[in-house]
Order: C-alpha cells, then structure tokens, then sequence
C-alpha cells in the first residue's frame, strides 16, 4: 500500500506556483514583444527592398549615427534572446504542469 506523506495542501502550493510562474512569463512576453517590435521598427532601412519600388528608397541624414545603430542593434538582439528563452520556458511550463 502506498502512503502519500505530503501534506494534503502540497499539491496546492505547487499549482499556485506554477500559476504565478505562468502569470510573471506571460508578463515577460508582451513586455519582450513589445520592445522587440520597437526596435526592429527603429532600424534604418538599407534600400534595395520592396520600398524602393514605391519611392520609398530616399535616403535622409536623419539616420542614428553608428555607436546609436549598435547599441540598437545589441538590444535588439538581447531582446529576441529573452523573447526566446520565455517562449521555450512557457512550453516547459505548460508540458509539465500537474
């Protein structure tokens, strides 16, 4: 005969974790959506692409210089990694929820 010698609340408290880790990686998601859609809008464009052929292939000086584009594209990139991670761990979550 087997005896479950956890408490009877033990089952609980792990739902509720898991719950509330849900709750804070979903959080973390939209926050991380959302810069991640910001910065790539923010890159300049380099022409050649489809809005060329619509007149929008004109250059400005207007263009962040090149220490700006970097740090853009660091956070940018750091972003899309933690956008990642948060994705792969919300399919952790939800394959071995109890």
């Amino acid at each position: 005969m087997c005896v479950d010698r956890r408490t009877p609340f033990a089952h609980e408290e792990v739902a509720a974790t898991v719950s509330i880790l849900t709750i804070v990686l979903e959080v973390l998601l939209v926050i991380t959506s959302g810069v991640l859609v910001l910065t790539i809008l923010m890159h300049k464009g380099k022409g050649g692409g489809l809005s060329d052929m619509f007149g929008g292939g004109m250059s400005s000086s207007l263009g962040s210089s090149g220490v700006a584009e970097r740090n853009l594209n660091r956070i940018t990139v750091g972003s899309a990694v933690i956008w990642g991670i948060v994705i792969v761990l919300l399919g952790l979550v939800q394959r071995f929820s109890v």
